[in-house]
């Protein structure tokens, strides 16, 4: 399986990733750790997989000319730390440490500004179609190598944190599938739950 989940190094760049580093990031606040996980759905042109254009919108180089889509979204200038492709690549596009441009406008319990404290993966997909096994699989590991490095006090989609104004990762994102590293707030059923030695557990 390509791009497998390394671990983190002190630089805040994974191990065993796709390294393609994106010019959309800046500093976190002075003293600021990460304590969110963002997951989040992108598909360029939409519903469409393949191809290098998420890359390219992630590093400024997408071309408005190549479709009426792309007209709308070229002078974007957005990234995530990472982006899981549909065959399982894990692509990082920015350092754990720095903070990436992925969520915008967005709240957390009470906070604003969630790109301060969190940490955006974005999945090759749409809000119409199933993601596939291998990005579950993917995923699943990534958050358990981002758990055991960080800590993390949510796992949340981007319409939990922008209600109203995005979707994703959509109705078709089965959240029941990350079960298997605890319930966290905000995504599976509600249950008090800790992190303990590197280790998702609810209470």
């Amino acid at each position: 399986m390509p791009g497998a989940a390394g671990p983190v190094r002190s630089d805040g760049w994974l191990e065993g990733a796709r390294h393609i580093e994106s010019p959309n990031y800046d500093e976190r606040p002075e003293g600021e750790s990460v304590s969110l996980i963002v997951v989040h759905a992108i598909s360029l042109p939409p519903a469409q997989f393949g191809g290098e254009d998420i890359v390219r919108l992630f590093t400024n180089r997408l071309d408005a000319a190549a479709h009426p889509y792309f007209a709308q979204i070229s002078h974007l200038r957005v990234s995530a730390h990472f982006l899981v492709r549909r065959d399982g690549e894990l692509i990082q596009f920015v350092s754990c440490r720095q903070r990436a441009w992925h969520a915008g406008l967005s709240f957390w319990q009470g906070r604003s500004r969630c790109n301060d404290f969190s940490l955006g993966i974005e999945l090759e997909g749409c809000d119409d179609l199933p993601f596939m096994d291998l990005q579950y699989l993917r995923l699943l590991q990534l958050l358990r190598r981002l758990c055991v490095h960080y800590p993390i006090t949510a796992l949340v989609g981007h319409s939990d944190i922008s209600p109203g104004r995005k979707t994703d990762p959509g109705p078709c994102f089965d959240w029941q599938r990350l079960a298997a590293i605890g319930n966290f707030p905000g995504t599976l059923p509600r249950a008090p739950w800790r992190i303990e030695q590197g280790q998702v557990k609810s209470r």
